[in-house]
C-alpha cells in the first residue's frame, strides 16, 4: 500500500491495513432465517471481498481508477446475473442470494457493487426478460463470465427523474434503425462492450435496444473529477446516426414500464448493498472506539459514543429485517415496485447517516484513507441519488398510500 509510509507514526497501522478484520453484525440472529445455500453464497462473497477488494480499494479510490482486475472474480462469485437461469450462464440462485451478494460487495465498495448491479439488473435482466431466445444465447453467457461487460442507457442530460421525457430517438430506415441522442451518468460506460439503451421511436413509444462497441457513431467519453464512486467508471453514451440492426431491438416489452422493471431489480440490490456499507462503517467505528484511549479509558466507555454505536446497530438491524422480508416477497413474486422503492430509500439514508456518525467516532482519523468510512460516505452521496433520488422515492411511497400522484 502506497499510503503506509505516510502514516509510520501509527505502529499498528500496517498490521491493520494488511488484513480485513470486518465482523458482520447480526444482532437479531437473522442468519437463522437464511438457508444453508444463502449462507454459503454470502460467505463466499464475503471472503472474496476480504481477499481481493479490501487490499486494493483505497488506492483505487485515491487514484480514481476502476480496478478492472476484479471483473473475473466478480463473475466467479456469481455477482453477474446470479438469478439468471443456468442455461444462459447464470447461477440460477434466488433473489435472497442476489441481495446477500450485493450486500457483501458494497461492504467493500459501492462503486464495485454498482458495476455488478448494472451488469446483473440493468443489462442481463432486460435481455433475459425482454429479449428473444437468440439474444439471450448470444449475450447472456458472456455477460455472466465477464467476457462481455455492459451498461444501461436511460438517464439523459435533461431528463433524470423524468425518464419519460427522453430525447434520444430511433428512426426506422427500413432494414435498420438510426439512433441519435445522448445518455449521461452511465456506470461502466467507458469500458462497456454493449449498452442496453432506451429510446423513443417515431410514434413516441420507448423501445429497448442493444448497442455494441464499435458501431459507427457510438462513443463513450469518461466522466472525470468525481468526488464520489471514485473506484467506479462513469461516462456518457453519445449516438450520432448509429445504425442499429433490427435484430438488436428487445422485442418482448416496450414503454416506460420496461426500463422501470430493470430499475426495480437494481433498487432491490441497492437496498441490500447499502446495508453492507453501513455494517462496514459500524464495525470500523466499534473497533476504533474500543482501541482509542482518551482520559485514561477507551472512548467506547463514554455514554455519547455508546449512544452512537447503539443507534447504528439498531438501524442496521431494522434494515436487515426490512430487506429479508423484501427478499422473501421477491422470491414469491409478490414484491411491489413501491415496496422496493421504500427499502432503497430507507436503507441508503440509514447507511449515509451511519457513515456520518461513524466518521465522528473516529474524529480526524475518519477523513483519511486509513479507514473506509469517508470513502463510503462519499459513495453513498451518489447512491442516495441514483436509481431514483431520495425525494422521488418518498413521492412513490406517497402516491402508493394515498392513490394521488404528486409528480404532475
Amino acid at each position: 500500500m502506497i499510503l503506509i509510509s505516510k502514516f509510520v507514526y501509527k505502529p499498528n497501522y500496517k498490521k491493520r491495513m494488511s488484513q480485513d478484520l470486518f465482523q458482520a453484525p447480526d444482532y437479531y440472529q437473522l442468519d437463522d432465517l437464511l438457508t444453508e445455500e444463502h449462507l454459503l453464497v454470502r460467505d463466499a462473497a464475503r471472503e472474496w471481498v476480504k481477499r481481493e477488494v479490501s487490499p486494493i480499494i483505497e488506492e483505487a479510490a485515491q487514484q480514481a481508477k476502476f480496478p478492472s482486475s476484479i471483473i473475473s472474480g466478480l463473475a466467479e462469485i456469481g455477482a453477474f446475473g446470479p438469478y439468471i437461469p443456468e442455461e444462459y450462464g447464470g447461477a440460477g440462485l434466488d433473489q435472497m442470494s442476489y441481495g446477500l451478494i450485493m450486500q457483501e460487495i458494497e461492504r467493500g465498495d459501492s462503486g464495485v457493487r454498482s458495476t455488478a448491479s448494472v451488469q446483473s439488473s440493468l443489462v442481463m435482466y432486460p435481455i433475459w426478460k425482454y429479449g428473444n431466445e437468440e439474444q439471450r444465447k448470444k449475450y447472456l453467457p458472456k455477460l455472466a463470465t465477464g467476457e462481455l461487460m455492459g451498461c444501461f442507457g436511460l438517464t439523459e442530460p435533461n431528463h433524470g427523474s423524468n425518464p419519460g421525457g427522453m430525447e434520444t430517438k430511433i428512426k426506422d430506415m427500413g432494414n435498420h434503425y438510426l439512433l441519435n441522442g445522448a445518455k449521461m451518468w452511465i456506470s461502466n460506460a467507458p469500458f462497456a462492450d454493449i449498452a442496453v439503451v432506451w429510446a423513443k421511436n417515431e410514434e413516441g413509444r420507448i423501445k429497448g435496444l442493444i448497442v455494441e462497441r464499435g458501431m459507427e457513431g457510438f462513443t463513450t467519453p469518461e466522466t472525470h473529477n468525481k468526488w464520489s464512486l471514485r473506484a467506479s467508471s462513469t461516462g456518457e453514451l453519445i449516438f450520432d446516426n448509429v445504425k442499429i440492426p433490427k435484430e438488436n431491438i428487445l422485442p418482448n416489452k416496450d414503454g416506460l414500464g420496461a426500463p422501470l422493471g430493470c430499475l426495480d431489480s437494481a433498487r432491490y440490490g441497492i437496498a441490500w448493498g447499502a446495508i453492507g456499507a453501513a455494517m462496514d462503517c459500524y464495525d470500523t467505528a466499534l473497533r476504533y472506539a474500543k482501541e482509542r484511549i482518551q482520559f485514561g479509558k477507551p472512548i467506547a466507555a463514554t455514554q455519547l459514543q455508546q449512544k452512537k454505536l447503539a443507534e447504528m446497530i439498531t438501524e442496521i438491524t431494522k434494515a436487515q429485517l426490512l430487506t429479508w422480508r423484501l427478499g422473501t416477497l421477491k422470491n414469491e413474486n409478490k414484491a411491489t415496485s413501491a415496496q422496493i422503492s421504500m427499502a432503497k430509500r430507507n436503507n441508503v439514508d440509514m447507511a449515509l447517516k451511519i457513515a456520518r456518525e461513524a466518521r465522528q467516532v473516529l474524529g480526524a482519523m475518519g477523513i483519511t484513507g486509513e479507514y473506509s468510512i469517508m470513502r463510503h460516505m462519499m459513495n453513498l452521496e451518489s447512491v442516495i441519488t441514483y436509481e431514483g433520488t431520495h425525494d422521488i422515492h418518498l413521492l412513490i411511497t406517497g402516491m402508493d398510500i394515498t392513490g394521488i400522484s404528486a409528480f404532475k
